[in-house]
């Protein structure tokens, strides 16, 4: 039996002044792609900013236009769920250089055509900045809690340090405050494949005919290793063949998880920007709120980055995460302490790497309701 329908609203917001960047630079006629669930109270105080993932966007419990598949967190967002949409107004936005109507480099530039390279390049705080002028024209000034995961919780605790006014509750899941050097490694690497690509055309392909999906899909398939756990990759796939009964002693996809990693780069190429993969993994890569707070005239210790901020908040981990291992959170935790912010730390123990926040962990949706609810 169908449960209770959610009521979702898709919106564009044009922002009306120019969004001023780390860098320096500034972008005039921002556009912002959100979807909202559930119903904003009266008062306006039971908002829900949802932050998403490197390859999320706004879709978060209704279908991608273009899979067809349901949102990203469609099992956490809707009536009675841990982020219960009878209760809480639920807001998404892509982010600042996505590709699913925010603007980013396949947007059109000021002179009509997309801007490609000419895109400025963006940081963590400048897609917070974004959602900060989305909020400011929903007429939203507190937030009940920000939650993301990976590069969703990296966006929640942005705003908590540079706007720590706004959300009463932060919840990051599987972030981190510093980008470690292994996970810079490994996102050059994908940029380096899209690049590399000859249809990449310095990021002036749009209007070709031809996109650097072979790039872009080999980018996917190494990021998509580092979501999984080596538990995982084994239990699911181990070293059985692809439909067949014996090697064929050539470079085809001999082993399952060869022709599972060719699908994965395969669709990811059909509905993601590959310029927007490079710009959100350089702002990934930038990030570091010990450094942002130091360039801020701070002490450059992680938590006087959260030295005014009011808010709660909860860290959690999985145990099979080696992207963004547990000791990250745990430091994130100490250093949330240290600056004297209320926060929970818990480890969850899950099977499935880096996507455990994004796949079935009953111990997720409790301490997901939990928090909120408290």
């Amino acid at each position: 039996m169908a449960g209770p329908t959610i009521t979702t609203v898709s919106e564009m917001l044009a922002l009306d002044e120019p969004l001023l960047l780390d860098s320096g630079q500034s972008l005039a006629g921002v556009q912002i792609a959100y979807e909202a669930y559930g119903s904003l109270s009266p008062a306006k105080d039971n908002a829900v900013l949802l932050c998403h993932a490197t390859s999320g966007d706004q879709h978060v419990a209704s279908p991608h236009p273009i899979t067809g598949k349901p949102g990203w967190w469609d099992r956490m967002v809707g009536p009675g769920k841990p982020i219960d949409t009878t209760r809480f107004y639920v807001i998404c936005a892509n982010v600042l250089g996505g590709c699913m109507g925010s603007t980013g480099p396949s947007s059109p530039a000021p002179d009509g055509q997309p801007y490609a390279m000419r895109f400025p390049v963006i940081t963590i705080r400048d897609m917070v900045r974004a959602q900060v002028a989305l909020l400011e024209a929903l007429g939203i000034e507190k937030l009940y809690a920000v939650v993301g995961g990976s590069m969703g919780g990296m966006q929640g605790l942005s705003l908590a340090a540079n706007w720590p006014h706004i959300a009463e509750r932060v919840l990051c899941i599987g972030g981190t405050a510093t980008m470690p050097a292994q996970n810079i490694a490994f996102q050059e690497v994908g940029r380096q494949a899209i690049m590399a690509d000859p249809d990449w055309q310095g990021g002036s392909y749009y209007n070709t005919g031809k996109t650097p999906a072979a790039g872009l899909g080999v980018a996917r398939m190494a990021a998509h290793i580092t979501y999984l756990s080596e538990s995982s990759l084994t239990e699911k796939f181990g070293r059985r063949l692809q439909n067949r009964n014996s090697k064929t002693f050539g470079f085809e996809a001999d082993f399952q998880i060869e022709s599972y990693l060719r699908h994965q780069g395969l669709t990811f190429s059909e509905r993601f920007d590959a310029n927007s993969y490079l710009y959100i993994t350089r702002a990934m890569s930038y990030f570091d709120l010990a450094e942002e707070n130091l360039s801020k005239g701070g002490g450059g210790r992680l938590a006087d980055a959260f030295a005014d901020t009011n808010a709660r908040f909860c860290v959690v981990s999985f145990d099979s995460d080696w992207l963004y291992p547990t000791e990250l959170s745990r430091g994130l935790a100490h250093a949330l302490n240290a600056a004297g912010a209320p926060v929970s730390f818990v480890e969850l123990s899950a099977p499935f790497g880096h996507d455990s926040f994004l796949l079935e962990v009953p111990e997720l949706d409790r301490v997901v309701a939990g928090f909120l609810g408290q």
